[in-house]
């Protein structure tokens, strides 16, 4: 069993449509977690093109594929650690775009998922991915893999945590909106229920910055196996990044009393069952 692994979820500001500033912010990000003894970095949801595009045209000359040389330098800036580095990135396929999110490490691009669930706009712009999302095995655990509207979803992250998942990396563009101001954002409010329903730690990197009016939540956060927030960014903080010391393999105990576990007590076999109307 692994042991401590530091996360960190860098929350930068990609600028929309320049892929060549973004890299060099991917890397740029990827030298200071390795410079800080990061184990497991987390950058935004398509951090290397941006977000609020016109149309699916605009995305397109804004996507890169797997082939591209960024892939190359993060894997070349890791050779030689465990790091293992989690992006969003605007990826091309022929004339499809997807909305999609690499795993990479010192070996090379471990995977790559694309976001199943679009919110919003992104449906007229993005192509949605129809392969379920991956577990990655790595020396600091079982990484799954989710992107933003995906975590809404209950049956997504249950998927990862059924899979083995230790920890679930999502990189995420949380737009602004109203709430309480004794409560967090409604977003980190379901990460940390869905951590705790899971027994998984999660961890959720925001961006930060001001695209075409849109505004960012900028509440990048880090929760524990039992829901509990271990780091997450100050209000309106913008750039910033959010590290926490955690041993990942502890999700691997779903215990939560002497008699029960957060999957053992699961009956699937009754949740398939058609539901009386009385």
């Amino acid at each position: 069993m692994s042991g401590i692994a530091r996360l960190r979820c860098d929350q930068v500001a990609p600028v929309l449509g320049d892929v060549a500033a973004n890299s060099a912010l991917v890397v740029a990000s990827v030298e200071r977690a390795l410079a800080d003894g990061v184990d497991v970095l987390v950058l935004p949801e398509l951090v290397t093109c941006g977000y609020v595009f016109r149309d699916r045209d605009e995305a397109l000359r804004s996507a890169i594929t797997t082939d591209d040389p960024l892939f190359v330098r993060i894997r070349g800036l890791l050779d030689g650690t465990d790091t293992v580095v989690v992006f969003g990135f605007g990826e091309r396929q022929g004339q499809r775009v997807r909305n999609s999110v690499a795993v990479v490490d010192a070996s090379g691009t471990r995977a790559v998922y694309r976001k199943t669930h679009l919110w919003d706009r992104e449906t007229l712009v993005f192509d949605a991915g129809d392969e379920a999302p991956p577990v990655v095995g790595t020396v600091h655990g079982r990484i799954g893999v989710l992107v933003c509207y995906d975590m809404e979803f209950p049956e997504m992250p249950r998927m990862l945590a059924v899979a083995g998942a230790d920890l679930i990396a999502v990189p995420t563009n949380w737009p602004v909106g109203e709430h309480p101001e004794r409560d967090r954002v409604a977003e980190v409010i379901a990460a940390q229920a869905t951590a705790r329903g899971n027994g998984v730690f999660i961890a959720c990197c925001d961006r930060a910055g001001t695209e075409r009016g849109q505004d960012w939540n900028e509440a990048s956060v880090i929760v524990d196996q039992f829901g509990w927030v271990v780091a997450e960014a100050a209000p309106a903080a913008g750039s910033t990044a959010v590290t926490a010391d955690v041993f990942p393999t502890l999700a691997r105990d779903k215990s939560t009393s002497p008699h029960n576990d957060w999957l053992g007590d699961r009956r699937p076999e009754l949740y398939e069952r058609e539901v009386p109307r009385a």
